[in-house]
């Protein structure tokens, strides 16, 4: 597998899908298959950028809304060099969020809601409110809609297990196909 460069598989939907869950879980079953992978997620909340959004997102300080979408933009931005470093050495990286959902949620402001808000916790950050939600989801939908992006839609209602292996069959089939690739750009 040297010189093989690694996938980028990006986890997109609304809050409390499991996408979090998923990505952990993929990233363990890869690693366990001899594959080296490794978990992302945006935003990434370690850095100066991602605490700010953090404290915005737990409802702990207040943000203009144009503020706020430059903000979750630039922190993945401070990802990118990372992202191509572990891309281009054969890593694959699960993300657990990426630019789509930047977009999603920004055109939100101008698995089905009720699901999701039957999961734990759901509320607890600031987007966590049902009619947002179904906002941000009739977002993702439009987004699909772009036949040159790559989505795969999978139903998150299923058993955590049941979605874990739908992702792992289309996670190796990707991988296999990105391995045939050069690095290209990320969509930001």
């Amino acid at each position: 597998m040297a010189g093989r460069r690694g996938a980028l598989i990006v986890l997109e939907g609304v809050d409390r899908a499991g996408k979090s869950t998923q990505g952990r879980r993929l990233v363990d079953a890869l690693c366990d298959a001899g594959f080296r992978a490794e978990l992302l997620r945006c935003p990434e909340r370690s850095t100066e950028i991602g605490k700010l959004l953090s404290s915005y997102l737990e409802k702990k300080s207040e943000l203009e809304d144009h503020a706020v979408h430059l903000l979750f933009s630039a922190n993945r931005w401070e990802q990118v060099p990372l992202i191509k470093e572990k891309l281009s050495q054969g890593v694959t990286l699960v993300m657990d969020r990426y630019a789509f959902s930047g977009v999603a949620y920004t055109g939100a402001k101008k698995l089905r809601s009720v699901e999701a808000s039957a999961r734990g916790e759901f509320g607890h950050e600031r987007y966590e409110k049902k009619a947002f939600q179904e906002r941000v989801l009739q977002c993702f939908q439009q987004l699909m809609r772009d036949e040159t992006l790559n989505w795969k839609v999978i139903d998150a209602s299923k058993s955590i297990e049941d979605v874990h292996e739908e992702i792992r069959a289309l996670s190796e089939e990707a991988m296999e196909s990105a391995a045939q690739r050069p690095l290209g750009e990320l969509w930001k």
